[in-house]
């Protein structure tokens, strides 16, 4: 009998704190949606659709743009484009990404930037439309601006 209570006080014990360490881990932020779509226009670079999807761990964010409607302008080495991605904040100002993160890329080959990082804050609504992507390659600038508003929306972080 004794030995069932020690054991019965073991197992109590041991999900007591398998419990407070549910409650203490830490918890994944989300950003909704996840992936959206805008057209966009880069000048005499192209333009098109691109898809940026977005990814969020606490205050940091990150941001890819792929797209096959734009292509690369010339051969480019990867993380060799410097990229600045701002992002227009409902309510007005904005948020940038940015950094020198990028495949490598044959000229021609489709247009492809990031994960960049950025700060946000928990409730920030942000959207491409507003915003423009400026990459620099080679001392080229390419600047390209959104035609619309993003689908299916824009990315609200936790």
């Amino acid at each position: 009998m004794r030995g069932t209570r020690t054991a019965t006080g073991a197992a109590l014990v041991a999900g007591a704190l398998a419990v407070t360490g549910l409650t203490f881990a830490p918890t994944a932020a989300a950003v909704t949606p996840q992936s959206a779509t805008i057209t966009a226009s880069c000048g005499i670079f192209g333009g098109g659709t691109a898809t940026l999807t977005a990814t969020q761990s606490g205050t940091s964010a990150t941001i890819t743009l792929t797209s096959s409607a734009i292509s690369a302008p010339v051969a480019v080495a990867q993380d060799s484009i410097s990229s600045t991605l701002t992002l227009a904040r409902a309510g007005g100002g904005s948020v940038v990404f940015g950094g020198t993160k990028n495949p490598a890329m044959n000229t021609g080959d489709p247009v492809s930037v990031g994960p960049l990082p950025g700060t946000v804050a928990s409730g920030d609504s942000l959207d491409a439309y507003g915003g423009s992507l400026k990459m620099v390659i080679f001392g080229i600038t390419v600047t390209c601006k959104a035609s619309g508003p993003q689908s299916p929306g824009p990315f609200v972080f936790d």
